[in-house]
């Protein structure tokens, strides 16, 4: 309200939709070239508005995603480790931007360091098990986390590694960003990863050498190299399986663009998720269910909560039952189509627009929970 010629005039002016800093792993790839399961669902979440202004925080990017704010931290000069020169610069940006609320993905110790530091909320979203992250891996350590505003968990696996009080919101996929499957699959049996132990890429590598010889006319791909880019450094994992997938004619071009990996699923006719480790959610699961594959999955740590029934699983110990599994699949065109169309109504579940509405709730539940008066940057 303001007096102008002797009259009182009211002003109406819209408030501003709540500002939500959203802070990658310092070493997270954001970018249409390089970009991992924390990069796409953190995209996923900055896209969706709802009531609230989104800017993301990482590493420099030479190519960072279209069409959101995106703010390359750059490191103190600290003699310190590198996590802590980039919590450093990140706490320098923060205190410049002045946000509403703060969202940490992965990172626990840099969770801390900035609610020790900042009088605004911190939120704190867990991909993996914390029991193997720093600042987290002591029974206390996991307790002192939830001083935090709020911690979050991409599956129910991933919260009951911590003490009760995690909420769960599971990653999302949008079926829009599948392409369309061709009329007739490939017959094609894809891996699509890093190709590292953990992820049971030589048991992908050994079942497909025995399935293969029995099944003329397919073929098996290996999409991946060690990390999410292009110059991914060639490891002895790799060095020493590449002869045995040459000797079983399975092709390994690399690593591709994410683009790519989901043209790949929707023309395979099965995909392999053979993880050894515990998958603390399983996004490669989830994008072969909505992309219409037969699935084969080894059920660890997240996946079954996203597979359900709607995969086959495997022991990816066991090489040679996982290559019968592969070839009575490959020989039975009706069980894999039934196995396509309860992937694809599997995946629908994790819809994006029910996912980032209940993301919107917990923010506004986090911010009208936070003491007033303490909202700006100390």
């Amino acid at each position: 309200m303001r007096w102008l010629a002797g009259q009182t005039i009211v002003v109406y002016e819209r408030a501003m939709p709540p500002t939500v800093a959203i802070i990658l792993p310092p070493k997270e790839g954001f970018s249409p070239d390089a970009v991992g399961a924390v990069g796409l669902l953190v995209r996923r979440h900055a896209l969706a508005a709802d009531g609230f202004r989104s800017v993301v925080f990482g590493q420099a990017q030479a190519r960072p995603f279209p069409g959101i704010k995106y703010h390359a931290v750059l490191p103190t000069w600290l003699p310190a480790s590198a996590t802590r020169r980039f919590a450093g610069g990140l706490l320098r940006a923060l205190r410049e931007l002045r946000p509403d609320l703060v969202e940490v993905h992965n990172r626990p110790d840099v969770a801390m360091f900035l609610a020790a530091r900042l009088a605004i909320p911190v939120t704190l979203f867990l991909h993996n098990d914390p029991q193997g992250m720093r600042a987290a891996r002591s029974v206390a350590d996991r307790a002192a986390l939830l001083g935090l505003a709020r911690v979050v968990a991409v599956s129910g696996y991933i919260a009951g590694r911590m003490p009760p009080g995690v909420v769960v919101l599971p990653n999302c996929l949008d079926l829009a960003d599948i392409p369309l499957s061709p009329p007739e699959r490939a017959p094609l049996i894809l891996f699509a990863g890093r190709v590292v132990a953990d992820k049971g890429a030589d048991s992908f590598v050994r079942a497909c050498a025995l399935a293969l010889a029995q099944l003329p006319g397919w073929k098996a791909e290996m999409i991946g190299a060690d990390r999410f880019r292009a110059n991914s450094p060639d490891t002895k994992f790799l060095a020493s399986l590449r002869p045995l997938a040459e000797a079983a004619s399975i092709a390994m071009p690399g690593y591709r663009p994410h683009a790519d990996v989901l043209a790949a699923m929707a023309r395979a006719a099965i995909v392999v998720v053979p993880s050894r480790w515990a998958e603390p959610f399983g996004l490669t699961a989830l994008e072969a269910l909505a992309a219409g594959a037969a699935l084969v999955y080894a059920p660890n740590g997240g996946l079954p909560e996203v597979v359900g029934d709607a995969g086959v699983p495997i022991d990816p110990e066991n090489p040679a039952a996982l290559a019968e599994a592969l070839v009575a699949l490959a020989r039975d065109p009706a069980r894999r189509a039934a196995l396509g169309e309860a992937g694809r109504a599997r995946a629908a579940r994790f819809d994006p627009r029910r996912v980032v509405a209940e993301l919107a709730t917990l923010r506004r539940q986090t911010l009208d929970a936070w003491p007033r008066g303490t909202s700006a940057p100390i």
